[in-house]
């Protein structure tokens, strides 16, 4: 199973409050700018970048830093300032960190840990926020 379906399924699991946990390509589909269900995630990977070759001879072993990305949408329908959306994120956001920080997939050997959030978009009671993780593997060359 792939980092980005682990995690998905961990922040699917039992007592989540999102009521949709999809990838980027659900996220890319949007229509209208909004979700049909939320408060909602999606998972993706933001952003990758290798070090240098590790070894000085055999096979090359090469550390990626990847950034994966959980974007949360919220709404408060009652408050269109966004006062209540916000603090639901408050409860979204510890929700999210609470089952990643430390968490290390099976294609990993190191824990993801937090990079930086951000909020993107505040609208019409929906807030979108961008909580970015760091999860790195090791690339080897195939024998």
């Amino acid at each position: 199973m792939s980092t980005i379906a682990e995690i998905k399924a961990r922040l699917a699991g039992t007592g989540t409050p999102f009521r949709l946990v999809e990838g980027a390509t659900a996220l890319a589909q949007l229509k209208d700018d909004r979700p049909n269900a939320m408060p909602a995630a999606f998972v993706l990977i933001a952003k990758e970048a290798t070090d240098d070759n590790e070894r000085m001879t055999g096979t090359v072993l090469q550390r990626s830093e990847r950034d994966v990305m959980v974007v949360i949408v919220t709404e408060d329908l009652a408050d269109p300032l966004g006062d209540a959306a916000a603090d639901a994120l408050e409860s979204l956001k510890t929700f999210v960190r609470g089952k990643l920080l430390g968490f290390v997939p099976t294609d990993m050997v190191e824990p993801i840990t937090h990079v930086a959030g951000e909020v993107v978009e505040a609208r019409a009671g929906a807030v979108w926020f961008e909580d970015t993780f760091s999860a790195p593997i090791y690339l080897k060359e195939q024998d």
